[in-house]
């Protein structure tokens, strides 16, 4: 396949990109990342501060306090859908719908996996076996709710057919939304939108459930396999996380999505309900909760997705924001995008930084003079501060070049 398939095309001009974020969840399974229940609700509140549409709070079944976590959650969050991971079981689907009680609205998400490595290796169980499980699963988790999602685990890496077989039944038993996961981060870009295609093409009851897609970071690819799902694919929800936490090497990163949709609205044309402006503190958020540090070179929430070092860059964003910026920081919860001054920097931008120092050059002689010295400097330090640009200007004022304000 050398190419990607022709765009999906939006169904309405109001089509809405559902994002459920799993940070509480798949984010926790990060070796290290666990958290307590004060410290999850904590993140939930932030979480339902950026309005996402589902919190995918925990697994219920897999431990008391995820139980409780997800119970102490659902009686607080009244914006989001609360939803719970359950395997294909009835007691899984108990545990789920006790601790989502109290939720305003709820979700059960149901999964097994569908690969024929998984099935003989893991489940130990026929295919038969597994299509019949899955379809009893969504048929039980209905008693406790309407919304009800199923995932075929390994979906990237199961067999299309039985895929398609699994899907139609499930959606029939009554599965509100059906997740293809690319579970270990395998499928490439064209691969994965095609075959999700494919599937939403060849099973009849396939528009009575909306598409979503679960991507892994293995191949660095979760991001880019989740927008081309849903730009080429027909995906109309995508689970990720803040940070890209997550298992292995992560999930899709939350914020990354949520901008590439909102940035090229031109390609992708869906609403987004999510407050951008809460981005960066929820970010700020899991880091702390998880004790998982965001690089610096992390895209939208990083500390230097904003930052210009080049004096070229520099320039261009001192005339025009847009010239190097294709997303406002204040959009994302920054204050402003900062100009980084080092050896790089050029002449202007270093005049820029010394006037909002409250340093005047009242003519060139002096700022010559100055960023001279700053160029010299600059060779022997990774970092100017402002104390050293305020020693800089000051020592050229010997000259009466320059004048404090």
């Amino acid at each position: 396949m050398n190419e990607f398939p022709k765009p999906h095309s939006s169904t309405s001009a109001s089509d809405k990109l559902v994002i459920l974020d799993t940070t509480l969840r798949d984010g926790e399974q990060s070796p290290g990342a666990a958290m307590t229940v004060r410290q999850k609700i904590a993140v939930a509140e932030h979480l339902d501060a950026l309005n996402v549409d589902v919190i995918e709070a925990g697994f219920a079944a897999s431990s008391d306090g995820d139980h409780d976590a997800i119970r102490e959650i659902s009686g607080q969050v009244k914006g989001s859908v609360i939803c719970s991971l359950a395997r294909a079981n009835e007691r899984d689907i108990e545990r789920a719908a006790n601790a989502l009680r109290s939720a305003r609205r709820s979700r059960i998400h149901t999964f097994i996996a569908t690969s024929a490595l998984h099935m003989e290796k893991k489940l130990r169980m026929t295919p038969e076996e597994v299509y019949l499980r899955a379809c009893t699963a969504v048929r039980f988790a209905r008693q406790f709710t309407n919304d009800v999602e199923f995932s075929p685990e390994d979906g990237s890496r199961s067999d299309p057919d039985f895929l398609c077989r699994v899907i139609e039944g499930v959606i029939k038993e009554g599965a509100t939304t059906i997740n293809v996961p690319d579970t270990v981060g395998y499928a490439m870009p064209v691969e994965f939108a095609e075959g999700l295609r494919k599937l939403r093409e060849r099973i009849p009851n396939s528009d009575k459930a909306i598409w979503s897609v679960h991507c892994h970071n293995d191949l660095g690819l979760a991001v880019a396999n989740s927008l081309a799902a849903v730009r080429y694919g027909g995906a109309r929800q995508i689970e990720c996380t803040i940070n890209g936490l997550g298992e292995r090497a992560g999930n899709a990163s939350l914020e990354e999505v949520v901008m590439a949709v909102k940035t090229r609205r031109d390609l992708f044309g869906l609403d987004v309900g999510v407050n951008t402006t809460h981005l960066v503190a929820a970010s700020r958020a899991v880091a702390e909760a998880t004790g998982f540090s965001v690089p610096a070179n992390k895209a939208v929430v990083g500390a230097n997705a904003f930052a210009h070092a080049s004096g070229i860059h520099q320039d261009g964003i001192l005339k025009a924001r847009e010239t190097y910026e294709i997303m406002r920081p204040e959009d994302v919860g920054w204050d402003k995008g900062a100009l980084v001054l080092g050896k790089l920097s050029g002449r202007n931008a270093f005049k820029h930084r010394v006037q909002e120092l409250g340093m005047h050059f009242p003519d060139d002689e002096g700022l010559s003079a100055a960023f001279a010295r700053f160029k010299r400097l600059a060779d022997t330090k990774a970092a100017i501060t402002d104390d050293d640009l305020r020693h800089i200007a000051l020592g050229v004022a010997e000259s009466s070049t320059v004048s404090a304000s």
